[in-house]
């Protein structure tokens, strides 16, 4: 049960990494929420969570996660993922747009993805954002 809940929990974050956002909408419950934690970003619904993901990928075209580990318990699957990503586009932020840097960026994050059978009705993303920030050459205070 768990190896096939780990599956279905991985596919958003396929989907993601393909840029492919008819399979991120297959792959989450229509009420689904996202969790940004270091951001204080949490949208919840397909609409909402696909305007944050583009944002992301309009910032970061090459941006992917690559998955380390995997454990799921119950209805719940952890990842820790390490994500690589160039920024090449306008970053956009409560204080407004970051222009490109053309900097690239290594990072680990810790997804908690909540599952209602084999979709992901909520994630919770875990990363160090002075570490992200500090590789790009942007200064956070």
């Amino acid at each position: 049960m768990s190896d096939k809940l780990i599956e279905a929990a991985k596919q958003n974050i396929i989907a993601y990494n393909e840029k492919d956002w008819d399979k991120v909408a297959a792959s989450v419950t229509p009420g689904y929420v996202y969790d940004e934690v270091p951001t204080h970003r949490k949208v919840e619904g397909l609409a909402a969570v696909l305007d944050v993901w583009k944002g992301w990928a309009s910032a970061f075209p090459d941006s992917k996660a690559t998955i380390d580990r995997a454990y799921a318990s119950g209805n719940t699957v952890i990842f820790e993922v390490t994500w690589n990503a160039t920024h090449t586009g306008p970053m956009a932020t409560p204080n407004g747009e970051i222009p490109a840097t053309g900097k690239s960026a290594s990072f680990r994050s810790v997804l908690v993805v909540e599952m209602e059978g084999d979709r992901a009705s909520a994630t919770r993303q875990y990363y160090d954002l002075t570490t992200f920030m500090s590789q790009l050459g942007i200064n956070l205070t």
